[in-house]
């Protein structure tokens, strides 16, 4: 599998209803189709009705058709933002992976999705689970056949190997928090990017290049009754691993600008993490 002249090889192509100019592609994005499960279902509906568009589809049993040339611009983030850059449509590729989305429990057992087919607990064809987490809430979901990540898996492998202006990989809910809920909590997104960049997670290396080490230097938390958030990246997509109390006094490592906002690198129980300069002040050790 790769990509020749912005078209995956072996796949077959049928253009979106909707697509817009020439793009430079440096993140991709993951999506659930939130649709139902049926072959081609989703794609067709993207080709023949649906406002929005998407590079990719991934079906069921693995099948890749591409609706978008990787180069052009498609609808399919919505209103987001990635590292404080709005707009990811203008530098992403988007996949969309058929998945029914969020689901609601029966009161009689199994769950439906939106559209009204039923999946019960605990069967092999597709295989259900209730899952709780902060960025998804609460819900039912369908895990991702086997089939469908190793085809994933291939085709970020070829985007990767052919564009070489990417450099992350993320979901349509990290993008869009609150907004949106897709890939669902059963993807296995970590363990993906791990296979596929082999490397440092790219938004600390972004993070380390756009800031300066500052002298040793300490604030105090200023947040009055409350705490504030720490963040693994300078960024307000879902990223919060601690919260400091008002009142702390930590160590500042660096400093810089992202997305407009003067961020504060510290060292917070034992961890490195990042926070809004503006909730801080400068105090003597």
């Amino acid at each position: 599998m790769q990509i020749k002249n912005h078209r995956l090889v072996d796949a077959p192509y049928l253009q979106a209803r909707v697509m817009g100019g020439v793009i430079t592609p440096e993140v991709v994005v993951l999506h659930d189709t939130a649709g139902r499960l049926d072959r081609f279902n989703s794609r067709d509906y993207l080709v023949t009705t649906a406002k929005a568009s998407v590079h990719f589809v991934v079906e069921i049993d693995g099948t890749i058709s591409q609706l978008v040339p990787t180069n052009r611009r498609a609808g399919h983030a919505g209103q987001s933002s990635y590292h404080g850059r709005a707009d990811v449509n203008a530098f992403s590729v988007g996949i969309e992976i058929v998945n029914p989305g969020r689901m609601t429990r029966m009161v009689g057992g199994g769950a439906r999705a939106w559209f009204g087919q039923e999946f019960g607990f605990g069967q092999s064809i597709h295989p259900i689970a209730e899952a709780t987490t902060k960025e998804h809430g609460s819900g039912v979901w369908m895990a991702y056949k086997p089939e469908q990540i190793e085809a994933v898996t291939a085709l970020l492998e070829a985007l990767f190997a052919s564009i070489r202006t990417l450099r992350d990989i993320t979901t349509h809910w990290y993008i869009s928090p609150g907004r949106k809920v897709d890939t669902n909590p059963l993807f296995p997104l970590e363990a993906i990017r791990s296979r596929i960049l082999g490397r440092d997670d790219p938004a600390l290396i972004a993070a380390h290049e756009g800031s300066l080490a500052v002298p040793e230097r300490y604030v105090r938390i200023d947040v009055p009754g409350s705490t504030l958030n720490v963040r693994t990246w300078p960024s307000f997509n879902p990223n919060t691993f601690a919260a400091a109390p008002d009142g702390a006094v930590l160590q500042v490592l660096r400093e810089g600008v992202f997305g407009g906002v003067l961020w504060r690198c510290i060292r917070f129980d034992g961890r490195e993490g990042w926070v809004v300069a503006r909730y801080t002040e400068t105090v003597k050790p």
